[in-house]
C-alpha cells in the first residue's frame, strides 16, 4: 500500500463511514506548494453533511488520523496536509528504479490483450506533408504507453489509396500526364496534375464525372485503371518508407483502404438483411435520427462506395482479425462526425463491440497560421521539415561542441526528436503552428532541453565512474533531493493517465519538469563532492536520467549520451 491510500484509508477511518476509502482517494490532491506537505485531503464536500465550515473539519480530522504512516498530518485551512516519511520514501523510489531500470512504471494493465492503433494514414500520390506528422507521432507514442501498461499494440497504416480523387488523378495522368516526367520525380508531378485537375474539376463537372467514372472503373476490376493506381501506390511508398525511417516509426500492418474493396459487399448485404438500408435519391443510407446523426451514405446512386463503406469493412475485418480489446483511430478532429457515424451503424448491425472503437481526434497543424491543403496546392514536405531540423540541430552542435563524437548522428537524434517532442507536447486537441527555430531550441520547454539534461547527466556519472550495479544506501541530510524524488515517483501514475487519455503531451509535461527540477538540483548541489553523500547523489541523479530517458522513448524520441 502506498502513503496515498494509507491515508485515503486512515482518513476514511476517521470519517466513520461517511466516505469509503475509493472515495476519499479521489479527492487527494497534490498541494500546490512542496513546504505544504504531499498529499493533501480538501474537506469542502462535507460542509454541507457536516453542517460545519471546511476549516473546522480539516482541523478535527487532523487531530483524529493515526500518524504511524506519516511525518506529521495537520491542517491548513480547509486542507488536511499529509508529509510522508521523506526517508523511507526516497530509498524505496531509488530503490525502485535502480533495479527495474527502464521496466520502472510498467503495469501489467492490459494482460496482452490486443490494441489495434489505426495511425499515419497518409494518401498516395500526395506528398508526406507536415499535416501528416500528428497522427503518426500521437500513434507511436499511443503505442508505446499502451505496450508498457501491458497491452500487445498492433500499429496499422490504413493508407488512403482509394477513392475519387484517384479516379480525378488517372483522369489528369490520361490528359496532361508524361511518364518519363512522372517517373523522374513522381510526388512531385503527380502533386501538379492533382491540383491541376481538381482546379478544372471545380469549373467543369465533366472533368468531375471523368473521375468518377475512372474510380468505378478501378472498383469493377478494369486492368488500366488498376495498372496506372498501382504504379502511383508503388512510387508513393517509397517516399513514405523513407520517412518513416528518419522518424523511427514502424507498423504491424501496412494496408490501404483498396485491401477492402473486396470486403464492402459483404458489409453491404449484412446490412441489408438486417433491414437497415433505405434506399434515398437512389442512393442506399442507414438512418441513424435515434444517434441524432445524419444518414449514412453506405452506396451511392452509380453503385460506387464511400469511405465509411470502407471503414465498416476495416472494423468488421480488425475484430475477426485481431479480436481486439481496444481499437484505436488517431484521425485529426475534422473526422469526429464520421466516426460517430461509423459506430452508430456498427451498432445498429449488433455489432456491440463497436463500444471499444475509440476516435482520437487532434488539432491542426498550420504554418504561418495558414492550413496545409494538397488540393489548394500549399503543402511543406514533412521530409525537408525534418532535413532542416536535422541541419539546425547540427550547427548548434558545431557551435557548442564541435569535437563531439558522432555528432552526425546526435544532430538526427536531436533534430528529429525536436520536431516530434514540439509536436506531442502540444495537448492533442490544440493545433500548433510549424515552427523550426522554437522547437531546436536547447532553451525552453522543448525536446533538445530534456535530451541535453539527460545527457549531463551522463557526463556527470563517466567523470565519477559510477557503477549502477553496486547497491548504494540512500541516505541524505537535507531536502535538496525531495523535489527530483516526488516527481521520479509519480512517473509510473503519469504513464497510466497519459495512456487513459490518450495524451502524450502529460509524459513530455512530465519530462520537462522532470528536467527543469533536476537543473534547479545541478545549480544546487555539488553532485561530486567528496562527502559521506556523494554515492547517493550520483544514484539519485542516475535514477533520474533513467526515467528521463523512458519518458522520452515513451515519446518516440532517443536520449544521446553525449550532446
Amino acid at each position: 500500500m502506498n502513503e496515498k491510500q494509507f491515508a485515503a484509508e486512515s482518513l476514511a477511518n476517521a470519517l466513520n463511514g461517511l466516505l469509503n476509502t475509493e472515495q476519499v482517494f479521489d479527492l487527494l490532491e497534490k498541494p500546490k506548494k512542496i513546504e505544504l506537505g504531499d498529499i493533501a485531503f480538501p474537506a469542502f464536500s462535507l460542509a454541507k453533511e457536516l453542517h460545519k465550515s471546511p476549516v473546522e473539519i480539516a482541523k478535527d480530522l487532523a487531530e483524529k488520523i493515526d500518524t504511524a504512516n506519516f511525518d506529521k498530518i495537520e491542517a491548513a485551512g480547509p486542507y488536511v496536509n499529509f508529509f510522508v516519511s521523506k526517508t523511507d520514501t526516497t530509498a524505496a523510489v531509488i530503490s525502485d528504479i535502480v533495479n527495474k531500470k527502464d521496466s520502472f512504471g510498467s503495469q501489467d494493465l492490459g494482460h496482452n490483450g490486443n490494441v489495434t492503433i489505426d495511425m499515419s494514414a497518409p494518401n498516395i500520390a500526395k506528398p508526406f506533408s507536415i499535416g501528416h506528422l500528428r497522427s503518426t507521432v500521437l500513434g507511436e507514442s499511443i503505442s508505446n504507453l499502451y505496450k508498457k501498461l501491458g497491452y500487445n499494440t498492433i500499429k496499422i497504416n490504413h493508407l488512403g489509396d482509394w477513392g475519387k480523387q484517384f479516379g480525378l488523378l488517372i483522369t489528369a495522368y490520361e490528359k496532361y500526364g508524361d511518364e518519363a516526367v512522372i517517373t523522374a520525380n513522381p510526388i512531385d508531378e503527380l502533386l501538379k496534375l492533382y491540383v491541376k485537375i481538381n482546379a478544372e474539376a471545380k469549373e467543369d463537372p465533366a472533368i468531375d464525372e471523368a473521375g468518377r467514372a475512372w474510380f468505378l472503373k478501378m472498383e469493377q476490376g478494369d486492368e488500366e485503371a488498376l495498372r496506372i493506381w498501382k504504379w502511383f501506390s508503388d512510387v508513393s511508398l517509397i517516399e513514405f518508407n523513407r520517412i518513416y525511417d528518419k522518424l523511427g516509426v514502424t507498423f504491424d500492418f501496412f494496408t490501404g483502404e483498396s485491401f477492402y474493396s473486396d470486403k464492402m459487399d459483404a458489409i453491404a448485404d449484412d446490412l441489408d438483411k438486417k433491414g437497415l438500408l433505405h434506399e434515398s435519391r437512389g442512393a442506399l443510407v442507414v438512418n441513424l435520427d435515434k444517434y441524432n446523426l445524419n444518414p449514412a451514405l453506405i452506396k451511392k446512386t452509380d453503385g460506387a462506395t464511400l469511405y465509411i463503406t470502407r471503414d465498416l469493412a476495416t472494423a468488421v475485418y480488425r475484430k475477426k482479425t485481431f479480436d481486439f480489446v481496444k481499437s484505436l483511430y488517431v484521425v485529426g478532429a475534422e473526422q469526429i462526425n464520421h466516426f460517430k457515424q461509423l459506430k452508430a451503424v456498427l451498432k445498429e448491425a449488433g455489432y456491440d463491440w463497436s463500444d471499444d472503437m475509440t476516435h482520437i481526434p487532434f488539432g491542426m497543424v498550420t504554418q504561418g497560421g495558414k492550413k496545409f491543403s494538397t488540393r489548394e496546392g500549399h503543402v511543406v514536405k514533412l521530409e525537408m521539415a525534418l532535413d532542416e531540423a536535422v541541419e539546425r540541430a547540427l550547427q548548434m552542435i558545431n557551435d557548442k561542441n564541435p569535437d563531439l563524437p558522432n555528432k552526425e548522428k546526435v544532430a538526427h537524434q536531436v533534430g528529429i526528436g525536436a520536431v516530434t517532442f514540439y509536436d506531442l507536447k502540444t495537448d492533442r486537441m490544440n493545433g500548433y503552428d510549424f515552427d523550426l527555430e522554437e522547437m531546436v531550441s536547447f532553451e525552453g520547454e522543448t525536446g533538445p532541453y530534456v535530451q541535453y539534461a539527460h545527457a549531463r547527466i551522463q557526463s556527470i556519472l563517466r567523470k565519477a565512474a559510477f557503477d549502477p550495479a553496486v547497491e548504494q544506501l540512500v541516505h541524505f541530510s537535507g531536502n535538496e533531493h525531495w523535489e527530483l524524488v516526488k516527481h521520479l515517483q509519480e512517473f509510473p501514475a503519469t504513464i497510466k493517465r497519459a495512456a487513459d487519455k490518450f495524451e502524450p503531451s502529460v509524459v513530455a509535461k512530465y519530462a520537462i519538469v522532470l528536467a527543469q527540477a533536476f537543473n534547479r538540483y545541478y545549480a544546487q548541489v555539488r553532485i561530486l563532492e567528496d562527502d559521506a553523500e556523494k554515492d547517493s547523489r550520483l544514484t539519485l541523479i542516475y535514477a533520474v536520467s533513467v526515467v528521463l530517458k523512458e519518458a522520452l522513448r515513451l515519446l518516440g524520441v532517443q536520449a544521446p549520451e553525449e550532446m
